[in-house]
């Protein structure tokens, strides 16, 4: 049923949600919690300073409302809790005044200032806390529509279909419930035990239809037809001494590989799992030569125009001296400059082409392509390779990601392809030294950022998130920004980068920041992946107990992108022991084995990694035992050709992995 169905959706939300690929109910009722919220009074003796607060209270004065920038608003009054008075201050509620009256029981949710015994809510509710905990799902907001209005929406929703994949001997056997009870309980959870039934059987779905479709194209023979190349190792040796720099041994074992699968009948399908700063794009700069000698034209695709302009640049650069024709092509390119480069692409004019998905439209016509490589290769999906197919083109495809996987995990996730890893860094870069302090010890870090500023260095300010969508997360980065303006607006100009701001801001602050103009950026969005800012030295995580030991490695990886010293301050009070180990170590490999390690079956209602491959509820880290499974009772059914027994199974096979 369409979603315009739905009582209360009237055609602003439904355009809302359409524009977010919400099309049906049935789309809303998969569109699932990114993590929940368990509602249940907080021991204010237990709690730090800026730690969440759920308390209830008795109200002790006449709320006092102040009015600012016409659209906005502050609430201020004090709260009886019992053992303490606090006060509680709340943003653009000015409309609740009239419900909190003197005497009045009601429920706070916020940021606990401790020092001052005072709490920045993100939400109140009239009424005292229930004595059984609530489980409360909390959504990615929409187009402007809240979690709340997301969940109501959901609440509605009296029926719906659902296809279910696993077959009856895999429920059975795992003791999974139906597909259609996981899904209505994941919205509206009971019960721990209760919630942890509907995430089995949503997870193990997910990654039995992943592992189904890596086996198949694993099996799938005509998918490793290639094509026919003669290339003289030579001429690849002569361009890569020819190089201003020496490659590391791991990069030079990358390259020959590549140049044995590009010569080979078989068709390439590798990827290149390096750490930040490893050298990955120089080896896909090597095979895109490979691919040009042999007379075919190569792709490369970035996940962001961003990142397709910064390898635009470096390519223009490397092979300036050649003869090599390279364009690039993106969204936002005028109508004209698309349409020119169509035709040229199509008369082989192009040699090699960069740009994001739009290379892959239905506009784009190839006339020789040989050799697609993507970086950060969990964004290329079948869909693009369905495309390639309908335009009738095979090409050797090779995968870049600098999100380093051990190799058993390695091995189970991408297991329909070959795995090569970079793991020396190229010969000058330093290691970057890491530390870690206490909030009281901040004065520490700002005296290193001091003296990276008056070096003119850049640096980057993070302020995680912590309540999607809500003030709560602006509140942070504007006291951020407070702090950093007090230390060092006199001496140098900084810049703020966070959720709320369109696309044409951050992009805007971003290109400031890269040309030097912005000398501290703070921001609560993670620096995009692969941003080249070599001028900038030094990485501020504030609250880092907050981000895995994974994702903190790639945050640091934005520095220390050339020969000089580079620094991360990690700010916690926190999980000391865990973060010590980032100190240790600048080793990607080692740290993802740690994180894997440390993270066990992940904390339910924490805040919860999204998995390496975007997945809704499964991830790789902390459901690599349901994954092994999902893989060998994919792989009994492809190898025991018991496929055509289950006619889903097929379609969805058909439709997606049978496209190369």
């Amino acid at each position: 049923m369409e979603i315009s169905s739905l009582k209360g959706i009237g055609p602003k939300t439904s355009k809302a949600l359409e524009n977010s690929g919400i099309k049906t109910i049935e789309d809303l009722m998969n569109y699932y919690p990114f993590r929940y919220d368990v509602i249940k009074r907080s021991n204010i003796n237990e709690l730090i300073q800026d730690d969440k607060i759920i308390i209830d209270g008795i109200i002790e004065n006449t709320p006092n409302v102040f009015y600012f920038n016409k659209k906005m608003n502050k609430m201020t009054f004090k709260l009886n809790i019992g053992s303490y008075l606090l006060n509680v201050i709340i943003f653009n509620r000015a409309f609740l005044k009239d419900k909190i009256k003197i005497g009045s029981i009601i429920t706070v949710i916020g940021k606990f200032d401790k020092a001052h015994s005072k709490i920045i809510a993100s939400d109140i509710r009239m009424g005292k806390l229930p004595s059984i905990p609530i489980i409360e799902p909390i959504y990615h907001s929409i187009g402007g529509l809240s979690s709340n209005q997301i969940k109501n929406y959901i609440y509605s929703v009296d029926d719906f279909n659902v296809t279910e994949y696993v077959p009856e001997y895999l429920k059975e056997k795992y003791r999974l419930i139906d597909k259609k009870s996981s899904i209505k309980i994941i919205h509206n959870p009971k019960n721990s035990k209760e919630l942890k039934q509907a995430e089995n059987y949503l997870k193990y779905e997910e990654l039995f239809l992943f592992m189904l479709k890596m086996n198949s194209l694993k099996l799938n023979k005509s998918n490793k037809i290639g094509l026919k190349r003669n290339v003289d190792k030579k001429s690849v040796m002569d361009f890569i001494n020819k190089l201003p720099f020496e490659l590391t041994v791991d990069q030079m074992e990358c390259v020959n590989k590549i140049y044995e699968d590009l010569n080979s009948s078989n068709r390439m399908n590798r990827l290149i799992q390096g750490d930040v700063g490893s050298g990955k794009t120089i080896v896909a700069i090597i095979a895109l030569y490979i691919n040009y000698l042999s007379g075919y034209e190569g792709a490369l695709m970035a996940p962001t125009e961003v990142l397709a302009y910064q390898h635009f640049t470096n390519l223009k650069n490397i092979f300036k001296d050649y003869n090599i024709n390279i364009e690039i092509l993106t969204g936002n390119l005028k109508v004209k400059e698309k349409k020119d480069i169509y035709k040229r692409l199509k008369n082989k004019e192009i040699d090699i082409i960069i740009g994001t998905h739009a290379l892959f439209s239905e506009d784009v016509t190839y006339n020789n392509l040989g050799l697609v490589i993507t970086d950060e290769q969990h964004r290329f999906g079948v869909n693009q390779r369905g495309n390639l197919k309908n335009k009738g083109i095979t090409p050797d495809i090779l995968y870049l990601s600098a999100t380093p996987i051990p190799r058993t995990y390695a091995l189970t996730i991408y297991g329909d392809m070959d795995v090569s890893s970079i793991k020396t860094l190229p010969s000058g870069r330093k290691q970057i030294i890491t530390i870690l302090k206490k909030n009281k010890e901040i004065k520490d870090v700002l005296l290193i950022m001091l003296e990276e500023i008056k070096k003119k260095h850049q640096i980057y300010v993070i302020a995680p998130l912590i309540e999607e969508s809500d003030k709560i997360d602006l509140e942070n980065v504007n006291e951020l920004e407070k702090k950093m303006t007090t230390a060092f607006g006199k001496i140098c100009k900084i810049g703020v980068m966070h959720g709320k701001m369109c696309k044409e801001e951050k992009d805007k602050v971003m290109e400031e920041f890269k040309k030097g103009e912005i000398s501290i950026l703070i921001s609560t969005t993670v620096i995009e992946v692969g941003v080249d800012v070599k001028n900038a030295t030094m990485m501020v995580i504030f609250d880092a107990y907050r981000f895995g030991l994974s994702q903190l490695h790639q945050l640091r990886g934005r520095v220390g992108r050339n020969d000089l010293q580079s620094y991360c301050a990690l700010i916690s009070d926190k999980e000391k022991e865990r973060l010590d180990i980032m100190t240790k170590t600048n080793d990607g490999f080692k740290i993802s084995e740690e994180d894997f390690k440390l993270r066990g079956s992940g904390d339910l209602f924490g805040v919860r990694q999204s998995g390496d491959m975007n997945f809704k509820l499964a991830n790789f880290k902390t459901d690599f035992n349901i994954l092994v499974k999902a893989r060998d009772d994919s792989n009994q059914i492809l190898q025991n050709n018991q496929i055509e027994n289950y006619p889903k199974l097929v379609k969805l096979l058909n439709e997606s992995v049978n496209l190369d």
